[in-house]
C-alpha cells in the first residue's frame, strides 16, 4: 500500500506547533538529524520536511498529497486557487500589512500610489494594490524587508506582522487594515485525485487533527445541582449538543456532565455556583471526536 505523503515545515515558526499537533494526533515523526523524510509505518504515512513556502507552492501541483503551511504563503505563491484548505489549525497566526516610516509623508494606503513597496510577497501585494485602486512598484526581497525603507530601497514595505516589534525597531508603522489575516492550514491539491487508500488516510488525518483541536478548545465539566436549578444550570452549560444528566441518590439532586469552552471555564464555574451547583470539577481532554 502506498503511503500518504504529508509535507510538514522543516523549520521556522510553523515547525514546532506542527510537530506537536501531529504527535498529539498519534503520529510518529522521528527522524535522524536533518533527515528530509520520516516514515510512520503504523499509520501508513510518509512525512516530508520542506520549507513552508515550498509546501505552499508544490502541494497544489500534486507533488505531495497534503501539507501544512500558512495561508499567507499560499497567497504569496499564487497557488491558493490550486489548493483546498481542509482545516485551519489555530496556530501561526499573523497579519499582513503595508507599513511606512512613522511620522513620514505616507500616512495611508492611498499615499502609496506611485511608490516603491518592498515585499517578499509580490503577488499578494499587487493584488492588494488593485483592490485599493492604486499603482505601486514592487521591490522583491527574500528577507529583512523592514530595512528596505532605511536603506533607500523602497518608500514603504508590505510584510507579515506578528507582534509589531520588528516594525517599531525599524521606525515603521502599519497603514490601514491588514491586507490579510493568516494562520496555519492543512491543505491538499484541488485537482489532485488520490487512490481510495490515500483518501481514507486523509480522512483519518483530518479526523485526528480536528479531535486534537477540539480537545484544546474544550474541557469536560462535572457538577451536582438541585433538580430545581437544572434548567438554569444546563442553560449555562449546554455542551456541544446537550449535557448528560444523571440522578443522584440524594433526593432532589442530579449530576451533570457537559463540554465547556476552555476559555470560559472560570466564568462558567462562577455562574454555576451562583445557582447552587456544587462539586464542580474540570477535566482536560487529550483528544476527542465530536
Amino acid at each position: 500500500m502506498l503511503m500518504l505523503r504529508v509535507a510538514v515545515p522543516n523549520k521556522g515558526s510553523l515547525h514546532g506547533p506542527t510537530i506537536q499537533l501531529l504527535d498529539e494526533a498519534g503520529y510518529r515523526l522521528h527522524r535522524e538529524h536533518r533527515a528530509l523524510f520520516a516514515e510512520d509505518r503504523a499509520n501508513n504515512v510518509r512525512f516530508i520536511f520542506w520549507r513552508a513556502s515550498d509546501i505552499a507552492r508544490n502541494v497544489g501541483a500534486g507533488i505531495l498529497d497534503v501539507g501544512i503551511t500558512g495561508q499567507d504563503l499560499l497567497a504569496g505563491a499564487g497557488t491558493a486557487a490550486h489548493t483546498t484548505e481542509l482545516l485551519p489549525l489555530g496556530f501561526g497566526g499573523s497579519e499582513f500589512y503595508f507599513a511606512a516610516a512613522s511620522g513620514g509623508p505616507i500616512r495611508s494606503v492611498r499615499d502609496l500610489d506611485g511608490r516603491r513597496v518592498a515585499t517578499s510577497f509580490p503577488l499578494l501585494v499587487e493584488r492588494a494594490a488593485r483592490e485599493h485602486d492604486i499603482e505601486i512598484r514592487t521591490v522583491e526581497l527574500d528577507g529583512a524587508v523592514e530595512t528596505a525603507v532605511e536603506l533607500g530601497l523602497a518608500d514603504a514595505i508590505a510584510d507579515v506582522v506578528e507582534t509589531g516589534s520588528s516594525l517599531r525597531a525599524a521606525g515603521l508603522e502599519t497603514l490601514g487594515e491588514p491586507i490579510m489575516r493568516s494562520q496555519a492550514v492543512l491543505v491538499r491539491g484541488a485537482d489532485s485525485p488520490l487512490s481510495p487508500e490515500r483518501e481514507q488516510a486523509v480522512r483519518v488525518l483530518l479526523q485526528r487533527l480536528q479531535g486534537v483541536l477540539d480537545a484544546r478548545s474544550y474541557v469536560v465539566m462535572d457538577y451536582n445541582c438541585p433538580q430545581s436549578a437544572l434548567e438554569t444550570a444546563t442553560a449555562i452549560t449546554p455542551g456541544k449538543e446537550s449535557p448528560t444528566v444523571s440522578s443522584l441518590t440524594e433526593p432532589g439532586w442530579v449530576a451533570v456532565r457537559s463540554m465547556v469552552p476552555r476559555d470560559d471555564v472560570q466564568s462558567v464555574m462562577d455562574r454555576l455556583a451562583e445557582v447552587g451547583a456544587t462539586e464542580i470539577l474540570v477535566t482536560r481532554l487529550e483528544a476527542c471526536r465530536l
